[in-house]
Parts: structure tokens; sequence; C-alpha cells
């Protein structure tokens, strides 16, 4: 097929790389392969294509037979959807403190969602039943949110990960208090990576109910998916992600990134080569004289802490945030195409910032 030409131009340098987000990373090849092969002709719209019936068969395969995918645009509006999909309306769900659906998602679970969050201080970023119990009182106080869903992140906002035990123990403990049990997966692919082992392995095996699957840091342009893991669990599903303002009418393009990603090994092979890339940075930073990796580094997130003024100086070489500013850390993340050279160019600056102290 001949494509028209256009005025479109690039405009940013392609070599300029950073340690920012996993989110600045472009579109893994493949994805964009699977887009274009997807693109062309007319195809059902809202979820009835082909490419969407396919993603149920191959996310099945990923959490047994009586998962179901749904489709969305993007992160929040996958964890809005889950949570509401588990809850009534004067329902609350307790997360740890440093949870994004906390932190990071504009107040969307309370002002979109209406659901109160009930949060708990976490060390380093995970729960456990005994954190839970703070907050896992009160259901027949009319004064009070009734708790009834417990949102656990894997891999942390720390970059620390849950094991299939304690993700065990947390839906047992919440199950016999009658509560539900939501995971926020933006970055379930660098978790089950790094432990070794299929997502189902902490997901619907130890009993989640609802999923909250990540694409776009794993390599897909756009896209994620609410994964419903216990169907008794949830109710108006369809209803909800339209209520939401998360159903694609070409949902073909959403269906066939994750397809891409999922149907194979892609999803693996991008997570393994994204925590591969952090590991080599904290190797590097280790090396560093006078900067403190705060959290073990188990997925593609690195937390370090070092001088401010050093910060501010590479700030300026390298792309990436500060994690808490007063107290000098920040946060490094890698993608699926972050490379060697990256990595020992950023150590490199790091050090030459660092002498200069």
């Amino acid at each position: 097929m001949n494509l028209p030409k256009t005025d479109a131009r690039r405009h940013h340098d392609p070599a300029v790389r950073g340690f920012a987000s996993d989110n600045y990373a472009g579109t893994h090849p493949e994805v964009l392969a699977a887009l274009a092969l997807a693109n062309g002709g007319h195809q059902v719209a809202y979820g009835e294509d082909e490419y969407t019936e396919n993603l149920q068969t191959i996310i099945r395969s990923h959490f047994g037979g009586g998962a179901e995918a749904f489709p969305v645009f993007n992160g929040t509006g996958a964890n809005v959807v889950a949570l509401q999909a588990v809850t009534d309306r004067w329902g609350a769900v307790i997360c740890a403190e440093s949870a994004h659906i906390n932190v990071d998602e504009g107040g969307a679970p309370e002002r979109m969602g209406g659901l109160k969050l009930l949060t708990v201080p976490t060390p380093d970023g995970k729960l456990t039943p005994e954190l839970i119990d703070r907050q896992a009182y009160g259901w027949d106080d009319e004064h009070r949110a009734m708790p009834q869903v417990v949102s656990i992140t894997q891999s942390t906002e720390l970059g620390t990960l849950y094991t299939p035990g304690e993700i065990r123990a947390i839906c047992d403990h919440a199950h016999a208090h009658g509560m539900k049990v939501h995971l926020d997966g933006s970055r379930i692919s660098n978790a089950a990576a790094s432990l070794n082992v299929p997502m189902r392995t902490f997901t619907n095996a130890v009993g989640v109910d609802i999923l909250s699957l990540g694409g776009t840091k794993n390599g897909a342009l756009f896209g994620e998916a609410v994964v419903v893991l216990n169907r008794d669990a949830v109710s108006h599903m369809k209803h909800l992600r339209k209520l939401s303002m998360q159903l694609a009418s070409k949902m073909r393009f959403v269906s066939v990134q994750l397809e891409a990603l999922l149907a194979k090994d892609l999803w693996l092979r991008n997570a393994r080569h994204a925590n591969g890339m952090a590991q080599r940075l904290a190797e590097g930073v280790r090396a560093v004289h006078g900067v403190e990796i705060l959290h073990p580094v188990q997925a593609n997130a690195v937390f370090a802490r070092l001088p401010h003024e050093v910060t501010l100086r590479l700030q300026k070489r390298y792309r990436f945030y500060f994690w808490d500013e007063a107290a000098g850390d920040v946060r490094w993340m890698c993608a699926f195409d972050t490379t060697e050279d990256d990595v020992d160019g950023f150590v490199a600056a790091l050090k030459e910032e660092m002498a200069q102290q």
C-alpha cells in the first residue's frame, strides 16, 4: 500500500535517553508491527472485533479459564474501573500510603470512582495482614466508609516485590473479613520476570479477585486491561467501563498490542531486559562513594539518595525525578529499550558530579 505523504516531522532527538520513567520509552517494534497488521479494512467497534476475541484466549492461557479481559485506555482508568467493580457506593479501599491510586492518580478513585481510600504507611511499599488490620474495622459503623477491598501493587511503587506466599496471606486475610483483593499490575511483567514465575502464580492462583494488567510500561503504545479473575466478585463490568469513559471504539488497536505482548514471550523478554538494566545500574551506583541505594532492587526501579546539588546538575544531563526532594531521594527507571551504554554513561556522569562535591 502506498502511504500518502504528510507534513509530519520528527520533533525530538531519538538519541536522548533518560531514567525518569519507563513511560518515556517508545513502542516496541513488534507491537508497532502488530498495530499495522490490525490496520486496514473494517472491524466491528467497541470490542466485538476478532482481535479482542482472540485476546480472551490469550488472557485465559495466563490467568486460567475463568479470566476475562476488559481492555481500557490507561492505568488510572484500569484501577478506577476495577475498584468500582468490587465495591458498593459506600465502600472503601485499603491500600499502602505510597500506592499509585493514592499518590499519582489525581484523586481519580475518589472523584471519579466515589471511593474512600484508607491508607496505611509501609516501610517498603508492601501491605501485610497486620498492616491491613489498622484499617480493617467498622463494617457496621454507618459513620465510617466500609472497607471492602484491599489493593496491592506488584511490583510496588518502591520497586519491591511481594512473594506469592505474601499475596496468598493477604488474600486469605481479606477474604476472611469479606473483602476482595485488587492487584495493580502496571509492572506485573517485571514482577513475574524477577520472581521467575508465571503471572498466575501470584494472582488467581493465590486468590486475587481482579487485576489491572499493564501494557504501556512494557512496550505498548497505549492500553491496559482490567482482568476479572473471580467472576463472582464483580458485576456489570461492561457498564462500568463505558460509564468510566474507558470503552475504546476502535478497541482492536488496544487488544492487538496486548496480544503482541502476551501471545508469546515479548512481555517477558521486555521485562527481563528492563530488570537486568536496573541491576546493572544498581551495581554501578553502589561503587559510587556517597550515594545510598534505599530499597532492594527487585524489578526495574532504583531508588537512591544523593546530595541535592548533585541531583540538580545530573538532571541537566539525564532526565529523572526526585522521589522525596526534601530527603534527597530520587528514582531511576529502566525500560525495555534501556541499553548497557545508557546505564554506563549515566553511572559515569554520576561519578563525575559526585567528584565535584
